[in-house]
């Protein structure tokens, strides 16, 4: 029985999928899927064959693995590795976009999602809505709405939206319906479940989980939109290479512990900073005062481990503050079994116009903390000389 079709369990996938033993003879049976570092396969003649890979752009025995076991946990046919995140979006922006079509995305997206719209697919026109209003959403459908662009929860305000409610409007109007679902993980999150057509992750961030690998994935069930985007993989050749694609196989076998931690870590941490006078609000979707909080109780089986809060002050109190961490390391990106903090105004989404940030509330004491898997009495007692 094959492990990608059964009903086993999630973690028992994250082991298992795509790395079942080859016992056919000459095989080592080797239980951990090696680094295959050929970049092209041999031919018995020009007419046969040996296996369905011929070169390394097309296909790899490592990235088949791993495309084969991120799509099993994601409850999904097939999947895609990818050079990075972005190599991952615009493979499946210029799979499915033409000119004249209309994209509708969260207000509140990446910074390097909006750059890409902004200034490389720029045949298409962009909506950025608040796709936690409903009825916003519906009143920025048009005829020509071809895709909705999804994070949920948000970088870096962490908005939840409705993603099963978005995915049955789309559906009856025609549009795609991609989520990115980078901040929760398969592990809290299957968005093909809800109804989504593409998902997508920065498998750079839980995916790998130790700030170590560079890539991106896609996964979907459509086989049309799978031949689509596998085009484009293979034409542009942003592929995944080898060694990283067997650190992301490494980092899904723990990923569901890992979750668990950054969880735990994340309540911890939110709760402090709930109670302490020289912050103004915290972004956690675990927290029940968080907007969000019942709709992503609903769709979602945890709440991952990415914060966002508001500091008292201004840009220099913020930097600041930060400075004074020793255990949180000031750098981008998250996901890592490190705890990281950043300022997303200076940082992350310092592309973004002033104008844009200031609409969707990235202020300059807005911190993004990406909590890791250290002691959370060590990271809170750290903020808290930090904050003073």
């Amino acid at each position: 029985m094959s492990v990608i079709k059964s009903r086993l369990g999630f973690s028992t996938r994250a082991v298992h999928a795509g790395e079942e033993p080859d016992f056919r003879e000459g095989s080592a049976g080797n239980v951990v899927t090696p680094i295959h570092l050929s970049t092209t396969f041999a031919w018995k003649d020009p007419k046969t064959p040996v296996s369905e890979f011929d070169y390394i752009r097309s296909g790899n025995p490592t990235r088949k693995a791993f495309e084969t076991k991120i799509a099993s946990i994601e409850s999904a046919k097939h999947g895609l590795a990818f050079a990075s995140g972005l190599a991952a979006e615009a493979a499946v922006m210029q799979a499915i976009l033409a000119p004249g079509d209309h994209v509708i995305g969260f207000d509140d997206l990446y910074g390097g999602t909006r750059r890409l719209l902004r200034e490389v697919y720029t045949y298409v026109e962009v909506s950025y809505v608040d796709l936690s209003d409903l009825a916003a959403f519906e009143k920025a459908l048009k005829t020509n709405t071809r895709m909705i662009w999804i994070e949920s929860p948000t970088n870096p305000m962490i908005k939840i939206c409705d993603i099963e409610a978005i995915c049955r409007t789309a559906r009856k109007r025609g549009a795609v319906v991609v989520v990115d679902n980078t901040f929760l993980s398969p592990y809290f999150m299957r968005p093909i479940e809800l109804g989504a057509d593409i998902v997508l992750h920065s498998t750079t961030k839980y995916i790998g989980g130790h700030s170590d690998t560079l890539g991106g994935a896609v996964v979907t069930s459509d086989d049309a939109l799978y031949e689509k985007v596998k085009a484009i993989q293979n034409s542009v050749g942003a592929v995944l290479p080898p060694f990283d694609c067997y650190l992301n196989i490494r980092g899904l076998k723990t990923l569901a512990v890992r979750m668990e931690r950054h969880q735990q870590n994340a309540f911890a941490v939110a709760r402090f900073l709930q109670g302490h006078p020289r912050v103004k609000k915290v972004l956690y979707p675990g927290l029940e005062a968080h907007p969000g909080h019942e709709i992503a109780r609903r769709q979602a089986s945890g709440f991952g481990g990415m914060i966002s809060f508001e500091m008292e002050g201004d840009i220099r109190t913020a930097c600041e503050a930060l400075g004074k961490l020793k255990l949180f390391a000031i750098a981008e990106s998250l996901g890592g079994v490190e705890s990281l903090i950043e300022l997303p105004a200076l940082m992350t989404h310092a592309s973004v116009p002033d104008d844009v940030k200031k609409q969707i509330g990235i202020t300059d004491t807005l911190v993004r903390v990406s909590v890791g898997l250290e002691d959370a009495e060590d990271l809170i007692a750290d903020l808290k000389q930090a904050l003073g």
